[in-house]
């Protein structure tokens, strides 16, 4: 599927409410596995500049939105299996962590009624804001040293939910919410691997955030272009493996 095709596709998850799962027993599941490579050189990102609280922070911090590995594995490439209504039951509990002036994880994904917290582990102030398209989900102060809140019911319907520091421009990070738990993120070699799937014909999508540079916003903070998709057809045997590999340019 074309790139651009792909991105109307996930960027209409922003309006539309989430389906109903339905929690079943999955007896003759099967898995999918792959990786996600990038093709040729990846482009080099320049450092992110820190603007306030550098005796804890530093002077500057790596772009993470492309890591890409010595055999080119991309990590933090989002896999979504599209269109399961019934499985097995999402068990995430995702902790959003402000951690020296990082976010950790760069890229998370959960879905409606899946645990999700943010927390601050540094001994200064963070206002951890996460959008949905241009609606505001959370916006939270976390003022406070191990400080936690619980966002669980603020992350109520598909999309992907981009989230910054308005205290610090070079901080963000990504959060999608999926409408199944049947997803899964690159590790460092770009494998993945999503498990406990009802055998059937699927469609299963990459997304990976933009990662060419296009400059800074008026706040100081990085433009990339648009999120990269690529959208495959797969077939999950029962108590089988299928593999899908993505390639990304």
């Amino acid at each position: 599927m074309l790139r651009t095709a792909a991105a109307l596709a996930l960027a209409l998850l922003v309006a539309a409410p989430a389906l109903a799962y339905e929690v079943v027993a999955v007896a003759d599941g099967g898995t999918l596995s792959g990786t996600v490579k990038f093709a040729g050189p990846p482009p080099k990102l320049e450092p992110l500049a820190v603007n306030k609280n550098r005796d804890v922070c530093g002077e500057q911090k790596a772009s993470e939105a492309l890591v890409v590995g010595s055999e080119r594995g991309v990590r933090g490439s989002v896999i979504l299996l599209e269109g399961v209504a019934r499985g097995k039951k999402g068990e995430a509990d995702v902790v959003l962590d402000n951690h020296r002036c990082v976010f950790v994880h760069h890229v998370t994904v959960t879905m409606p009624g899946e645990r999700a917290r943010v927390k601050n582990s540094d001994p200064i102030l963070h206002n951890t804001h996460g959008f949905l398209g241009k609606t505001t989900v959370f916006n939270l102060a976390l003022p406070n040293k191990d400080q936690m809140i619980e966002v669980t019911k603020r992350l109520t319907r598909p999309g992907v939910v981009r989230v910054v520091c308005d205290a610090h421009p070079h901080m963000a990070a990504w959060m999608i919410v999926h409408d199944s738990p049947y997803y899964a993120v690159s590790d460092e070699r770009g494998a993945f691997k999503i498990d406990g799937i009802p055998p059937g014909s699927y469609k299963v999508t990459m997304w990976h955030e933009g990662f060419r540079a296009k400059g800074l916003d008026k706040d100081g903070r990085p433009l990339y272009d648009e999120p990269h998709t690529i959208t495959r057809d797969v077939t999950i045997p029962a108590k089988g493996t299928a593999t899908v590999d993505f390639e990304l340019k």
